[in-house]
């Protein structure tokens, strides 16, 4: 067991929440009324978690995406009023980190997506803040061998921009929304690019720059995080922790 405030005090520092100008507030977003012993956590926020959360007996909720991001209106109405009264009602507090768990060198996104697809020598680049990484594949992989490894650890099929005809070998990733960094990833000279989604000037970027392209969905690229954020935060208090992946193909 733990107690809210001292919950939020420890993830702070862990992932040094304050350290990034980010989208939304990063910690504890709406305070509960109880200690924490049994945490859920999940990749988004939404009516169908928290409805399961309560289901389960949680005293907490931790997630990557969670509620307030800049240019939401700020009224509590329709949809967000739901599931801020629901939320509230239980007595549940909610806890969300976006760009700190992006970034965290051992618990965050990068790291871990680079464990579940068995990449090499994985580190952050200098200029990324944490967000951008590179590394390498065991061995040279056919694009379409790539593709295939990638949909089954994931469970789905990634875009495919291919940019040029060699194998793969070196890589760079960014999970989530994060196609932006396609140059900068171009100027590393790695031979391919993964991350979440694709925008409508990606696949000429990709080709232009000589750099294959792969966005493999922005949910599947951040199942990772927050779950080794969840089990390490239950065996440190001795919580009780669950994950729970409700299905989202975006």
């Amino acid at each position: 067991m733990i107690e809210i405030d001292a919950l939020r005090d420890y993830c702070d520092g862990l992932l040094a929440g304050s350290e990034f100008d980010d989208y939304c507030p990063n910690g504890l977003q709406v305070e509960g009324d109880r200690p924490i012993r049994h945490l859920i956590s999940g990749v988004s926020v939404s009516l169908a978690l928290i409805e399961a959360a309560i289901a389960q007996g949680a005293d907490g909720i931790l997630v990557h995406h969670g509620f307030f991001w800049k240019g939401e209106s700020p009224c509590l109405v329709g949809m967000r009023g739901r599931r801020i009264r629901t939320l509230m009602r239980s007595g549940i507090s909610l806890f969300a980190y976006h760009l700190p768990l992006d970034a965290h060198p051992k618990l965050g996104n990068n790291r871990q997506l680079a464990h579940v697809l068995g990449i090499l020598d994985a580190h952050p680049v200098a200029s990324g803040q944490g967000l951008l990484w590179q590394g390498r594949l065991p061995n040279p992989l056919g694009k379409g061998d790539f593709v295939a490894m990638t949909a089954r650890i994931l469970g789905r099929e990634p875009l495919h921009i291919s940019g040029h005809e060699c194998p793969l070998e070196t890589l760079a990733w960014s999970t989530g929304a994060a196609q932006g960094y396609l140059e900068e990833a171009a100027r590393l000279g790695v031979d391919g690019f993964l991350s979440g989604e694709i925008s409508e000037r990606t696949t000429h970027q990709a080709c232009e720059l000589g750099v294959d392209y792969f966005a493999a969905g922005h949910h599947a690229t951040e199942r990772y995080g927050v779950q080794a954020l969840g089990a390490f935060l239950a065996e440190r208090f001795g919580l009780e922790h669950r994950f729970l992946d409700l299905d989202n193909p975006a």
